[in-house]
């Protein structure tokens, strides 16, 4: 049974999702919002990663374990990332993948906690069996099953192109200086913890260094190209071990 917050949970994500519409709607037509629908949204994602983060961790302890723990969890990363972007300058963009996160859980709350109230369950398949989800929620699952993976490997190659967005971000002006600094951090950790981004980042870099290497480009460009991988690879090859995903890992945003 579902417990007030678990509700809370969902809530946040309802929110999150209702926001980031009327954000999103606005920004592709180029109309003038306010940033209170930014705003909205990630304070959505806040309170559900907040219920997340205390389910995963406990209460938090003010000692160096507690500390290293939760900064290993992609609870925490998504969650301090959220907060980041809830005190910065809007990056419409950084709103995409806390979407795509909550519309799954979304949809998965509405299927196994709002579908049984509503509409009665399917008869048994077999005499005496257990009754079936209604054909609805059936379908409702399959989509979600079918469509995870290719909605997180979206994720992952929107989460490049949002550091691509703010170090432009931050060369223009557009926003902070430390903007690229805490999501390049990020995006470390994620490279660490996700198959989905270590593939994102992976055709990535084979599709430039093939554009990039192309007989009769300047010598410059390839060397620079180069000695941007050198750097990228020394920064990114830390001694952070790859953490397995936890039973909730991103739950606030991406698996429950």
């Amino acid at each position: 049974m579902a417990t007030s917050q678990h509700y809370l949970w969902a809530g946040g994500h309802f929110i999150l999702l209702t926001a980031a519409l009327r954000y999103f709607i606005a920004w592709v037509t180029f109309k003038t919002i306010s940033t209170w629908w930014y705003k909205a949204s990630f304070f959505g994602a806040l309170l559900s990663y907040a219920i997340v983060c205390h389910k995963s961790l406990g209460t938090p302890q003010p000692t160096l374990e507690f500390v290293r723990r939760a900064l290993l969890d992609e609870n925490v990363q998504y969650f301090l990332l959220a907060f980041f972007w809830w005190t910065s300058k809007p990056v419409a963009i950084a709103l995409l993948p806390y979407t795509i996160f909550s519309l799954f859980h979304a949809l998965t709350f509405t299927r196994t906690t709002l579908m049984p109230q509503f509409l009665p369950p399917a008869a048994p398949a077999a005499a005496g069996g257990p009754p079936q989800p209604h054909p609805l929620a059936k379908r409702l699952q399959g989509w979600v099953k079918a469509n995870y993976d290719p909605a997180m490997r979206l994720v992952a190659f929107t989460e490049l192109l949002i550091f691509v967005r703010v170090l432009l971000g931050a060369v223009t002006f557009r926003n902070s200086l430390l903007s690229p600094l805490v999501y390049g951090h990020f995006l470390r950790q994620r490279y660490y913890q996700s198959a989905f981004t270590r593939d994102a980042i992976a055709l990535a870099d084979a599709r430039i260094s093939g554009l990039v290497n192309r007989p009769g480009n300047p010598p410059m460009l390839i060397n620079v190209w180069a000695k941007a991988r050198e750097l990228t690879g020394r920064w990114a090859g830390g001694t952070i071990a790859p953490q397995q995903p936890a039973g909730g890992a991103a739950a606030g945003a991406r698996r429950d």
